[in-house]
């Protein structure tokens, strides 16, 4: 039997063609993504006009690079607005100190006034 020779596409990527069903829902899927980023991160790209593969190559790009850019900016900010923290041994010196202040008042401590007698 003749083997039956089948010609290799020159080129897999075809910005004109026609954009595919599953590509379609892609950019569906992104166009609600996007819809909850801050609005200094849209695209500008109205995605419901996307007939081509190039355009929603383009769109896709945008988009992810939104989120990624939104989620770098968030992250930086959280670190710049973290709190910074007590040491732990700082807050315990600090209720020693008060449990040491009330147990002098509950003993009465030394009386003002009253001179103290040398002890011999």
């Amino acid at each position: 039997m003749d083997p039956i020779d089948v010609p290799r596409p020159k080129s897999v990527r075809d910005p004109n063609r026609p954009a595919s069903s599953l590509l379609l829902a892609q950019v569906k899927h992104l166009r609600e993504a996007e819809k909850g980023l801050p609005p200094k991160y849209h695209s500008g790209i109205f995605s419901h006009a996307i007939q081509t593969e190039g355009e929603a190559a383009r769109y896709i790009q945008s988009v992810t690079e939104a989120i990624h850019a939104a989620h770098d900016d968030a992250a930086a900010e959280r670190v710049r607005r973290a709190p910074k923290r007590k040491r732990g041994i700082e807050i315990a010196a600090v209720a020693d100190e008060a449990a040491e202040r009330r147990a002098r008042s509950r003993t009465g401590g030394k009386k003002k006034g009253s001179p103290s007698k040398p002890k011999r």
